[in-house]
Parts: structure tokens; C-alpha cells; sequence
């Protein structure tokens, strides 16, 4: 189910007055949504392209300070863990993402991580319903991406 469309209950039948609909999701529907995000973000931060600071790190050739660094400056994708720290998508190391990372935290207006790897990771109909990750590393043109993540920011 996608956790932007739960969906709302049918509406009373009509008695002789009218009553305005409540646009408003109810406490349940609410706290069905924050369920169903945590969740999401549990799973996603156990995914198997998901690295510690210090696996980036080795990774990138640096230090931990430094791939901290990176995620406080939106220069990579840093989302937070349950415990301690932070976990990060391998793939964004290669070099068709790495480059574009900092103009598209830019672009979007955040450094925060789930909103960097939401917009990477979502399929978009002007990308012909790919992902912009996979966009990038098919070859469309980053600018073109920008522009997209410049239109999701503002």
C-alpha cells in the first residue's frame, strides 16, 4: 500500500442536512501512516546496500570525520540510525551519483539523507518512470536531474 494514499472512510449517508466532509485524516489513519514510515525506514536502513561511516570510509579512501562531514554538508547520503550513526547507500560512491550529490542537495534546499535518497530513489514520469539514480546511471543528463530536483525543492 502506498503510504501516501491510505485510504479514507466511506462517507455517512446522506441524511436530509448536509455535513461537511472532514478533510483531515483521522487518528488512526494517522497513526497507521507513522507505522507504516518507520517501518519503511527499518527496513530500508537494513537493506543490503546499506554501509556504516566506517565501510564509506574505506570505501572512499577517507575517514569517518570525514564521510561525516560529507553527510552534514550534503556532499553524500547520510540517513540516520536506530543507534548510532548513520547508514549510507553504497551505490552512491560510483561515479555516475558521487559528483551530483552536493548540486542535488542543493538543488533540493536539504542535506537531510531520507530526503535526498527519496527523491533519488523514487520513479519520476519526466524520467519515463525511472528513478533519478538509475537516470544518472544510464546517462541522462544531470542537468536535466537538477532541474527536476530544483522543481521538487522549491
Amino acid at each position: 500500500m502506498n503510504t501516501l494514499a491510505i485510504p479514507l472512510p466511506p462517507p455517512a449517508k446522506a441524511s436530509h442536512a448536509r455535513r461537511p466532509v472532514d478533510p483531515y485524516a483521522s487518528d488512526a489513519q494517522t497513526a497507521a501512516l507513522l507505522r507504516s514510515g518507520a517501518a519503511y525506514r527499518r527496513e530500508r536502513i537494513q537493506a543490503a546496500d546499506m554501509i556504516t561511516t566506517d565501510e564509506a570510509a574505506d570505501l572512499a579512501g577517507t575517514s569517518r570525520v570525514t564521510i561525516n562531514a560529507w553527510i552534514k554538508a550534503g556532499r553524500c547520503i547520510g540517513v540516520s540510525h536506530l543507534r548510532r550513526g548513520h547508514k549510507l547507500p553504497r551505490w552512491q560512491f560510483e561515479p555516475f551519483v558521487f559528483p551530483h550529490l552536493q548540486p542535488l542537495s542543493q538543488a533540493l534546499g536539504s542535506t537531510d539523507g531520507w530526503q535526498l535518497l527519496a527523491f533519488l530513489e523514487s520513479p519520476h514520469p519526466a524520467l519515463d518512470g525511472q528513478t533519478p539514480r538509475v537516470a544518472l546511471e544510464q546517462g541522462v543528463d544531470a542537468p536535466r536531474v537538477l532541474g527536476l530536483a530544483t522543481a521538487a525543492g522549491h
